[in-house]
């Protein structure tokens, strides 16, 4: 119960204190409701990455401008776009787009198209087409990956299916400067969100579906300003510390391919990652694995594999079907496709020596399904508590004394969760978005959406953002939703 509270407080604070404390309120009336409830307005900022910060936490407890009160009557538009975005939209608050001052949402589609869309009218400002559109638009050979604004808000970093990061202009989306980080980009794909840090980008490749050889999970480290190639962390053939042409290891596979991506403590730069099926020999082949690098990603600070991790080989039970979830303290969750969450404490992790199995708890995902979501981790003082979702349901549990606790659990799919403003957000990728109250689970509301693949929504500003469809289509159009309180 005083968890509950807990959590509860947190909420009321997300909505009446923090960077929209001094803002006006608006006041809106419930739905069949003839009360009026006091709606605090959204705090004017950005969401600019997959999981709204670099540890990938996936809550922003900053006023939106709406809650349980308005969130059932906000007006969606439909943004029809030049290509399917199975990924999240990132958020520029008052940027200075096309010689104007515009809220923008950016997104980049499956095959390497990065827009800029007018987060009030739908409009497209602007289209990035890379070089080379043509020869794969409609193929197998595509991108997942979520955009990453530059702290200057002045560029943003995308990634296109030729295996290239390109560094373009907020205002008009040129490209400053475009960098491979794969010498195969037909086996060797971008499917997970980058990062950004202390003036580097963060990306890391994976493989294709069917798993075609030969490529491997590697982390790539782009200087920001300039482009350059700084450093490569190989999880096959780690011994070789520049890319790699992937013929030239005697093993492939080990993607890293979670949604979020490169995971990063914001206090030691430390980079986390999982990685899919493949060779663990504990030195140089890291396939099922959890891994920690330093900032520059030359040098493994700790690592875990299951003690199963050869059937995980076999039978394709990738660990790294999902990123590291850090939960703080040095305290691991790493999901993955055999349908369990393991947590790991920093004992279990730390140094470079081999560490396998160890765990001090496994637990069933949602739905005992195939974990390919980013789960979100909300903080409220010495409470911690985190929210899952899969193929076949959604649940929260509670971190405490090192052992995570069931708070509650429903047969409701969904992708990746977002916490914002006080309220749960998951979207069902057989259609609808569902909001929900964190610390019970009570539905608030169900908004209506098409179907979708690893989509996830971003709440920000008054708005929410949605892209719809699957990469599996292989199409090139698609649509982002929005969802505004006016």
């Amino acid at each position: 119960m005083q968890y509950l509270m807990a959590i509860c407080s947190l909420i009321l604070t997300a909505c009446s204190g923090g960077p929209a404390a001094h803002a006006p309120v608006t006041t809106t009336t419930a739905p069949g409701d003839s009360t009026t409830a006091v709606v605090p307005a959204a705090a004017h900022q950005d969401w600019t990455q997959f999981g709204f910060d670099v540890g990938r936490s996936s809550v922003d407890l900053a006023s939106t401008g709406i809650a349980a009160a308005n969130v059932a009557s906000l007006k969606k538009q439909q943004v029809s776009i030049d290509g399917t975005v199975d990924a999240s939209a990132i958020y520029l608050h008052g940027a200075n787009v096309s010689g104007g001052t515009h809220d923008v949402f950016f997104v980049t589609t499956t095959y390497g198209k990065t827009l800029a869309i007018d987060a009030d009218s739908g409009k497209v400002l602007w289209t990035y087409t890379p070089s080379g559109y043509s020869g794969w638009a409609g193929s197998r050979q595509i991108t997942t990956a979520t955009p990453v604004a530059d702290p200057s808000r002045q560029f943003i970093y995308a990634a296109s299916p030729d295996g290239h990061i390109q560094k373009l202009a907020v205002s008009d989306g040129h490209s400053v400067w475009s960098t491979a980080i794969t010498k195969l980009p037909e086996r060797e794909k971008i499917a997970s969100s980058l990062n950004f840090f202390h003036g580097d980008v963060i990306a890391t490749t994976g493989g294709y579906i069917g798993d075609a050889p030969p490529y491997q999970g590697h982390v790539a480290i782009l200087d920001g300003a300039s482009g350059n190639l700084l450093h490569v962390w190989n999880s096959l053939c780690s011994d070789q510390t520049v890319l790699i042409d992937p013929k030239s290891c005697p093993e492939s596979a080990s993607a890293i391919w979670g949604r979020a991506g490169a995971v990063i403590d914001s206090t030691t730069g430390d980079i986390y990652v999982a990685t899919g099926n493949g060779k663990w020999d504990g030195k140089t082949y890291w396939g099922d694995a959890t891994l920690e690098l330093n900032p520059t990603a030359t040098a493994l600070l700790g690592n875990y594999t299951p003690s199963n991790t050869d059937q995980l080989d076999e039978t394709d039970a990738d660990v790294g079907s999902t990123s590291p979830v850090l939960l703080g303290g040095g305290y691991i969750a790493q999901g993955g496709k055999d349908g369990t969450i393991r947590l790991l404490n920093p004992s279990v992790m730390s140094g470079a020596t081999a560490h396998k199995g160890g765990e001090l708890q496994v637990i069933q995902t949602p739905g005992s399904a195939r974990l390919f979501t980013a789960p979100a981790v909300l903080h409220s003082g010495s409470n911690t508590s985190m929210f899952v979702a899969d193929g076949s349901g959604t649940a929260a549990w509670s971190f405490s004394n090192g052992k995570l606790q069931s708070m509650w659990q429903n047969g409701t799919a969904g992708t990746s969760p977002v916490v914002a403003g006080g309220l749960l957000y998951v979207y069902n990728p057989k259609g609808g978005l569902v909001v929900y109250e964190p610390s019970t689970g009570k539905q608030i509301a169900s908004l209506d959406a098409g179907g979708g693949h690893w989509n996830s929504p971003i709440v920000v500003d008054g708005r929410i953002a949605l892209p719809e469809g699957s990469s599996n289509d292989h199409s090139t159009s698609g649509t982002l939703d929005i969802w505004r309180v006016k």
